[in-house]
């Protein structure tokens, strides 16, 4: 579901992929439905908001069909990315299976080289194509190697930011930036919230 934004090879990826695999793929060009929102709602023009739009608007139609064709809808969101909160809630965090949701960003790099992915695939840097010249490491403000070294630690290891910062010998500032996502981002992944009815 390309748009404008969308780099060329990775939809030509996306359907050498496809192909190599003989399943069956349809392209469906999001623009025109991401622009009559933009008239409708005449908003000034915000990147992550348009960004995140996109998303949820790949998710309707996704939905769509799987509802149409009764499939499952599969998630691409990895450990690293969920953790963090790094995708649109509604939008590519929304699926009813993530089969790599277990793996950390570098697992998948190393699955990746032992299915046979093409090393140019593995090679590209993570982006999620919502803006020109986006990319995940970028936006996050630091590598996926190191995110994952302090999510190991803090998740697998349950070290505390100080011993963190000390075992990977990096600030104590990129460890709680990382921790912040985490804390910041849960509602993500939350039934969302209700009053609580009380019995008197």
């Amino acid at each position: 579901m390309p748009s404008t934004t969308t780099p060329t090879e990775d939809k030509l990826h996306g359907i050498s992929i496809a192909q190599g695999l003989g399943i069956e793929y349809k392209e469906i060009a999001i623009d025109s439905i991401l622009n009559e929102f933009l008239l409708m709602t005449q908003l000034e023009e915000n990147n992550l908001a348009i960004g995140n739009l996109k998303a949820r608007i790949r998710m309707s139609i996704i939905y769509y069909y799987a509802n149409a064709k009764n499939y499952l809808v599969s998630g691409t969101g990895n450990k690293s990315e969920i953790l963090i909160g790094y995708f649109t809630k509604h939008g590519d965090g929304a699926c009813d299976i993530e089969p790599i949701g277990d793996l950390y960003k570098t697992d998948v790099y190393r699955l990746s080289e032992y299915l046979g992915v093409p090393q140019e695939i593995i090679d590209k840097p993570p982006r999620a194509g919502l803006w020109n010249n986006q990319t995940d490491e970028a936006e996050i403000g630091m590598s996926y190697d190191l995110i994952d070294q302090i999510l190991y630690q803090y998740i697998d290891n349950d070290k505390k930011d100080s011993e963190i910062s000390e075992i990977l010998e990096i600030s104590q500032d990129d460890v709680d930036m990382i921790i912040n996502k985490i804390n910041r981002n849960r509602h993500k992944s939350k039934v969302p919230e209700s009053p609580q009815k009380t019995i008197l």
